[in-house]
């Protein structure tokens, strides 16, 4: 097996193999405390430099009541923002990219933006009596980048900067030379389950159902990939294609067409890659592109699962070929992860259920639950709490 250039943990000898109890799964309670101290207070990638080249390009992302938009400014330098005027709240930009030639104009009254934030000026200003501009620039939200991914968090939160924290993913990242990604067409995808966030997740975080559930990526590489998890709530995932023909169609041409890249580190060629940043994000990156895709709860029983895709710069057509058999594998296997999300959220409605018991190739599973754990102690109880009292047993807890 190829040796990896981080260390990973250790699975210990005996460990506790039970996950988050059931009522984890369901509480408004909870969502609302997951809202407040998990997703806005930890980074979310919402995409890449290359999504937005030229000054007056921007995209948007929204998350449980806040909505942000990037934009480039007329010197190139990227900033988020709230994407909310200031005179009433209204979006400034609709949609989920665009480009704005000069100026932000807000829709509902035309107040107008400069593109790095400041108020320019608001529609008949003299109705506002005295109007101070430099009081009322759009609000500006924390960002930072790493090899061109863009990540933003509405709250300041416990995490260190993206930098600190994606430190063991640096030398990968810059193999694959992530920087230099270019967008492609139909790039962002998303779709709606009726599952609790975390059913997602916990499908997602174990390489332990791609033998049974996943036969176009058992056929692929299925012989050689393994999970690892590192500290911080970092994960890698590896698996190698290539010793094998391949049995279904899209896997057999992929192995066929897919070209080598002798520049890339050894461990990395030949490979299909996942990253996964806490608590719900991953970069999966493959010879011929990258995605990355996250759940974003709408509800306690409402997730989307969405993402956005990127190719080489200068693609040859091998590789948009492979890219396409790529994205019929990763389909399939998507559709399959679905169902299994949707039974695992199903089951925790049912008196029968009495938690789970994990192999050691479902770790990952529990060091993710380790860090919801150690953000919201309160997940600890294997009872529901008394109603209204969530927030303040996890307060007590957390002192």
């Amino acid at each position: 097996m190829t040796e990896l250039p981080f260390s990973t943990l250790k699975i210990p000898n005996d460990w506790d193999r039970s996950g988050l109890p059931a009522w984890t799964y369901s509480s408004k309670e909870l969502f609302a405390l997951e809202r407040e101290k998990l997703f806005l207070t930890h980074w979310q990638v919402i995409g890449h430099a290359c999504d937005v080249p030229n000054p007056g390009d921007w995209l948007t992302f929204d998350l449980l009541g806040e909505r942000a938009v990037v934009m480039r400014g007329q010197d190139g330098i990227l900033r988020a923002f709230h994407n909310l005027c200031r005179h009433r709240g209204a979006r400034v930009v609709d949609g989920t990219s665009g480009h704005c030639k000069g100026a932000i104009v807000c829709p509902f009254h035309g107040w107008v933006y400069n593109l790095d934030g400041t108020l320019r000026g608001a529609s008949q200003p003299k109705s506002f009596g005295t109007l101070n501009r430099g009081d009322f620039g759009l609000k500006p939200i924390e960002m930072e980048a790493f090899h061109g991914f863009l990540f933003i968090r509405f709250s300041p939160g416990p995490q260190a900067s993206v930098a600190t924290i994606m430190a063991p993913f640096d030398a990968d990242f810059s193999g694959y030379r992530l920087s230099d990604l270019m967008p492609v067409d139909a790039a962002v995808w998303t779709n709606d389950l009726p599952v609790n966030w975390k059913s997602v997740r916990d499908v997602d975080n174990e390489g332990y159902h791609v033998a049974l559930a996943h036969p176009g990526l058992q056929d692929l590489y299925g012989r050689t990939y393994r999970d690892h998890q590192l500290a911080n709530g970092l994960s890698m995932s590896i698996g190698w294609f290539g010793d094998v023909p391949g049995k279904g169609w899209s896997v057999r041409n992929y192995a066929k067409i897919s070209p080598p890249r002798p520049e890339l580190p050894p461990h990395l060629q030949g490979a299909w890659t996942y990253y996964g940043l806490f608590p719900n994000q991953v970069f999966s990156i493959t010879p011929e592109g990258a995605q990355f895709y996250q759940e974003l709860p709408l509800n306690e029983g409402l997730t989307r699962v969405t993402g956005r895709t990127y190719r080489w710069p200068n693609e040859t057509r091998a590789q948009r070929v492979a890219r396409y058999l790529a994205m019929r594998i990763d389909r399939d296997t998507s559709v399959e992860d679905q169902q299994l999300s949707i039974w695992s959220n199903e089951s925790m409605k049912s008196d029968a259920f009495e938690g789970f018991h994990l192999s050691d190739l479902e770790y990952g599973l529990r060091c993710h639950h380790d860090g919801l754990r150690k953000v919201l102690p309160v997940v600890t109880l294997a009872k529901t709490p008394a109603e209204g009292q969530v927030a303040a047993i996890n307060a007590e807890m957390t002192c």
